[in-house]
């Protein structure tokens, strides 16, 4: 056997050897990446949650699950704000001055939100965690009043919240809807479950 035939083998050998290690290493390296992304487990422990609201029209309504519970981003028309005002002398607690729950500072304002347009509120019933429907049409409607400008009803024991989330006086639920931590990350990416950039 030539000394050039032992050389070509001990490469091939060589060559064969690294590959096969560099396959493991991937191959290692892949599940402990995917560990960086947060698990299931952690999403409906509170991990943020991040919504793509760009395609959101004025009038409607999209859902999303945070903690486990269904938030709404509501995209309210000019009619729907302008009417907030009118309903403050009907309303329980028109400037969410109770403290069942902490209500973020930038939601402390007339449209609970911090761009007026756009109201993020966890969608559960603050008398018996029921999820009221949506009612966004103004006018008399069954169960409502006449004068409805427009909100939720919840329709296992009656509550009404405007279309900011708070409950109107002499309903079951002591409570406005609750307002989530929440950031806008552009105009049209909003992050549900963080309110501070790191």
């Amino acid at each position: 056997m030539s000394d050039n035939a032992v050389d070509q083998g001990k490469r091939t050998w060589l060559i064969t050897t690294s590959c096969a290690g560099a396959v493991g290493g991937v191959a290692a390296a892949v599940p402990f990446v995917s560990t960086f992304a947060p698990s299931e487990r952690a999403k409906a422990a509170g991990a943020p949650v991040e919504v793509d609201i760009g395609g959101l029209k004025p009038g409607e309504k999209m859902t999303v699950e945070w903690r486990g519970k269904p938030v709404w981003v509501v995209r309210r028309t000019p009619e729907q704000l302008a009417a907030l005002k009118s309903n403050d002398g009907q309303l329980a607690d028109p400037n969410s001055e109770r403290k069942a729950y902490p209500i973020p500072e930038y939601a402390k304002n007339e449209a609970r939100s911090i761009k007026p347009e756009y109201l993020v509120v966890v969608g559960i019933c603050s008398h018996l965690g029921c999820s009221p429907s949506d009612k966004f049409a103004a006018g008399p409607q069954p169960s409502l009043p006449d004068d409805w400008k427009g909100g939720f009803l919840c329709p296992c024991h009656g509550s009404t919240f405007d279309m900011a989330g708070r409950v109107f006086k002499n309903k079951p639920a002591p409570d406005n809807l609750e307002v989530p931590p929440h950031m806008y990350l552009s105009d049209a990416k909003l992050l549900i479950g963080e309110d501070k950039k790191a």
